[in-house]
């Protein structure tokens, strides 16, 4: 495994040359014919644009993915990297959402043969019990009903379907970890901090370990693993105080932390510091071109509820935007990036792709 802090004044400049219209690589250097991807919402290209949320989507002009929609797609930062690296975005490998909510239309479980992005929003590394999921739903919470098939499941459903491997022009990314933060936060840090630390040490032991065991293991070759973003940094847990922020913030720095060491060795992977890379746009905005680090760019919309009526960004579009110019905010909603934000993360990626020598 590679693991080096990313040039965060070079990453700046190459975003500076792309936004006037410089750098077009289009991924030169790059041999990968595919782009396999496991994770959770950030890496999510639309696993739940069906039901209630394709039909806002189809009235409002886009949603399914989280961020600021439209509907063409390609907002979400492995959609843009797959461009550059001229390779067709991955569409969503399953799709469905289960509601037990009488306000929301859901849609069938469905596999769609060929695609190779198994993100999905809510996943965990190995819990079904991600934030309003069907799994939930076992402990009488009423909600939308998101899939959130754990990492491990994704992987495995991609082994199944591919003949049990990965072929070596693959680009295997994986990005996970935030939603056992989460919900640890949620749950298990008000009874016992502590261990909530230590169960979201174990959370990213056990990613680092299915990475080795399911992916490199049988036959991927190019492995990019993003750490967990500076989830203390987010508008969400913001908003519940310094003391949360500190307390999600071991938590990351933890995930990480058990992550790097169950990849130590391993020189299929690349594992790219995330963490930084937020933590530096909140510090140095002006670096990123970007307007705003603190606030959310989505309003209300048809998925809002109390206490946040700015809503999910899974239906947010042009039409449901604060007022304002908010085409470089950082956060989409109380999570999410914006699509400019996404792109600093497709920058980011290929920064660390060719510093681990994989144009040579």
């Amino acid at each position: 495994m590679t693991f080096k802090r990313a040039s965060w004044a070079a990453l700046a400049a190459a975003v500076v040359l792309a936004a006037c219209g410089g750098g077009d690589d289009n991924g030169s250097g790059f041999d990968f014919k595919r782009v396999v991807a496991f994770g959770d919402s950030l890496s999510d290209v639309g696993t739940y644009n069906v039901g209630t949320v394709a039909m806002v989507g189809a009235q409002t002009g886009g949603a399914g993915r989280w961020t600021v929609n439209d509907t063409r797609g390609g907002q979400i930062w492995v959609e843009q990297l797959s461009d550059r690296l001229d390779v067709p975005a991955a569409c969503a490998a399953e799709t469905g959402l289960r509601p037990n909510n009488p306000a929301i239309t859901g849609a069938p479980v469905t596999a769609h043969a060929g695609c190779t992005n198994y993100a999905q929003g809510s996943s965990r590394v190995v819990s079904d019990l991600g934030p309003n999921s069907v799994g939930m739903q076992k402990f009488k919470e009423v909600n939308i009903g998101l899939l959130a098939k754990p990492v491990k499941d994704q992987m495995a459903a991609h082994l199944a379907a591919a003949g049990g491997g990965f072929r070596s022009d693959d680009l295997v990314v994986v990005m996970a970890g935030a939603n056992d933060i989460f919900m640890e936060l949620a749950l298990m840090a008000p009874i016992n901090p502590t261990q909530a630390v230590q169960n979201v040490g174990v959370a990213g032991a056990e990613l680092g370990k299915l990475i080795r065991s399911e992916v490199v293991d049988k036959g991927a070759r190019h492995v990019l693993v993003l750490n967990v973003p500076n989830l203390s940094k987010t508008p969400g847990i913001q908003a519940k105080g310094a003391n949360a922020a500190a307390l999600a913030d071991t938590m990351t720095r933890t995930f990480n932390d058990q992550l790097a060491q169950s990849l130590q060795g391993v020189s299929q992977v690349r594992l790219a510091d995330a963490y930084g890379l937020v933590t530096d746009m909140v510090t140095n905005p002006r670096k990123y071109e970007l307007s705003n680090v603190t606030d959310v760019a989505c309003g209300p919309n048809a998925l809002s509820t109390a206490p946040n009526v700015n809503g999910t960004s899974l239906v947010c579009n042009k039409s449901n935007l604060l007022a304002g110019d908010r085409s470089r905010y950082l956060f989409a909603d109380d999570v999410h990036p914006t699509p400019y934000a996404h792109r600093l993360f497709s920058d980011f990626a290929v920064e660390q792709m060719r510093d681990a020598g994989w144009d040579d």
